[in-house]
């Protein structure tokens, strides 16, 4: 076959420029990004798995110490331990924390470092990048998650047995989800590690500690009460406890359904800055 731009004869197994040669998933490339970025964390797991595990740990001692392993908490209608409220919330909050922080930190240390170039070069597409850098953060989440689950299972006082196992999953899952796209979109939006912790200080840690994770929404005044039904990581948490307590604040096939569609429009939102080049390429 003969190239008709440059008169030279082309091997009939080369595309011709600008004709994709993976016309499919690039599976190969896609588990390559995956495991180079689980193995980025991995490598140093006492602070990314371990650290936030104990850290989340201790909230759960003090507040048993402070507030009384047995008082009840008042949920959907009955009371449950307050110990046994607390845990499943403080367990999904580390699993979202740590989801943000994974997502937050690919992108925005490839443009500090000048590495950036390492993402965009290889033959992978803006959904194959995205799905490789969210499926990263939300391993690490599970990691966190799993640990935090085997040290409350131990704990004396706590009561951390599943209700319904397919509910924990699938709100673990959005959460972490929620918080990985976030955390991408804050490493396309930051120029500099100032700004991926502005919006930690200011948004996430906010978010998540108004959630309902340390009481009830039922105590507050109608006011707040609404306020906090506008917090998506609310949704989360309460859907998260239900799993485990079988009670929640909030209906759950609401929360469940919000909560993906949400993923969906942010899933997007990342998709369409990524394949733009909106402060990578440009």
């Amino acid at each position: 076959m003969l190239d008709q731009s440059r008169g030279a004869p082309q091997p009939d197994n080369i595309s011709p420029p600008g004709v994709p040669v993976i016309k499919q998933v690039n599976w190969g490339g896609l588990r390559t990004l995956y495991v180079k970025e689980v193995r980025r964390f991995f490598k140093v797991q006492l602070q990314t798995v371990w650290a936030p595990a104990v850290t989340t740990l201790l909230y759960l001692v003090i507040f048993t110490v402070a507030l009384g392993a047995r008082s009840a908490v008042p949920v959907g209608g009955t009371t449950v331990p307050f110990a046994d409220f607390i845990a499943p919330g403080l367990i999904v909050m580390g699993m979202m924390t740590n989801a943000f922080a994974n997502a937050s930190f690919s992108l925005l240390v490839g443009k500090m470092q000048g590495t950036i170039v390492d993402y965009l070069m290889p033959p992978l597409s803006t959904a194959e990048l995205l799905a490789g850098l969210t499926l990263a953060a939300v391993t690490r989440a599970f990691l966190v998650g799993g640990a935090l689950w085997l040290a409350m299972l131990l704990w004396p006082g706590v009561h951390v047995g599943m209700a319904n196992p397919l509910v924990v999953l699938w709100f673990a899952l959005m959460g972490a989800f929620l918080l990985a796209f976030l955390g991408v979109l804050t490493s396309i939006w930051a120029d500099k590690f100032d700004h991926a912790a502005a919006v930690t200080n200011f948004v996430v840690q906010p978010l998540a500690l108004l959630s309902g994770t340390f009481y009830s929404v039922d105590k507050l005044a109608p006011t707040f009460r609404m306020i906090s039904h506008f917090n998506p990581i609310f949704y989360v948490i309460s859907g998260f406890r239900s799993g485990f307590l079988g009670v929640a604040d909030s209906p759950v096939a609401f929360g469940a359904g919000l909560l993906l569609a949400i993923n969906v429009v942010m899933g997007a939102i990342c998709y369409t800055l990524l394949r733009s080049g909106w402060k990578i390429k440009n």
